[in-house]
């Protein structure tokens, strides 16, 4: 075990992304996203999911899939969303378990029978499409037809589109309006609340077997104000500031501790 860890009385490192889905945090602010997520994929709907970096969009994805039951869907992560439209449809043969075949046509033709498959079995397909904002224009062209899929009058597949604001700025458009308009749930996560930043170091604390507070409010409250709430951009400082503390022997990380590392932190940077 690493001396940092030792002097903090942790049995791990707290702020890694080494965390299983079912110990996943998940802010209170949240939660009624993931619940909206889950009540659209079971409604056969189709979602978009806008916000900036690090707000939790990820976390979001991973609590959603820990909330649908795995007998009743079947969740595809597609997120090399950086090719045309044939090579797109190909990672996600793929991902589905299928094997590509060497023309558009013949891809598509795959994809959309697994589906009806699909249906028939009662297990219901969701795509999850990460840094949607990079879709190239031509795999937008061709997402609706997808989205518009229907068996008994009910769609045999979700999408789930997830990036950064300017993912909801394509698709309003009037070239993605095919697309924009079947997607009925439309979601943005918007920077976090203090709050949220203090249950969330608490939460990681904890799991990570601290019997203590190791933060000062105080800590905390900069903490957030820096990084804005964002989860990679807390990890990163927090962890620094364990590190730092523990080598000068301190019993709790205060607000000059954490000015200090902002300080070396952007030292580096210049350098």
């Amino acid at each position: 075990m690493s001396r940092w860890l030792s002097h903090w009385g942790l049995r791990e490192a707290p702020f890694t992304k080494e965390v299983a889905d079912a110990d996943l945090w998940v802010p209170s602010s949240r939660k009624a996203t993931v619940e909206t997520l889950v009540e659209t994929c079971r409604d056969r709907g189709h979602a978009v999911l806008a916000g900036e970096p690090g707000v939790g969009k990820t976390c979001v994805l991973r609590a959603l899939r820990h909330r649908l039951p795995q007998d009743g869907f079947r969740l595809t992560y597609c997120h090399n969303v950086t090719l045309g439209r044939r090579d797109f449809y190909r990672h996600v043969c793929l991902a589905l378990g299928l094997s590509p075949s060497a023309t558009a046509a013949a891809v598509f033709f795959a994809i959309s029978t697994h589906i009806e498959q699909l249906g028939t079995e009662k297990v219901h397909p969701v795509l999850l499409i990460d840094e949607a904002h990079l879709l190239h224009q031509d795999v937008l062209d061709h997402l609706h037809i997808l989205a518009n899929y229907e068996w008994d009058s009910k769609a045999l597949l979700s999408l789930v589109l997830v990036g950064l604001p300017e993912t909801r700025q394509r698709l309003t458009l009037a070239k993605n309006r095919s697309l924009w308009s079947r997607i009925h749930t439309r979601l943005a996560l918007g920077e976090a609340a203090p709050g949220d930043t203090a249950e969330y170091i608490g939460y990681r604390l904890k799991r990570a077997g601290a019997e203590r507070e190791l933060f000062s409010s105080d800590a905390i409250a900069l903490l957030h104000e820096e990084t804005h709430g964002r989860l990679r951009d807390i990890d990163r400082v927090a962890t620094d500031a364990l590190k730092l503390g523990a080598r000068r022997k301190i019993r709790t990380v205060d607000r000059e501790l954490v000015v200090r590392v902002f300080g070396e932190q952007e030292a580096t940077i210049e350098d």
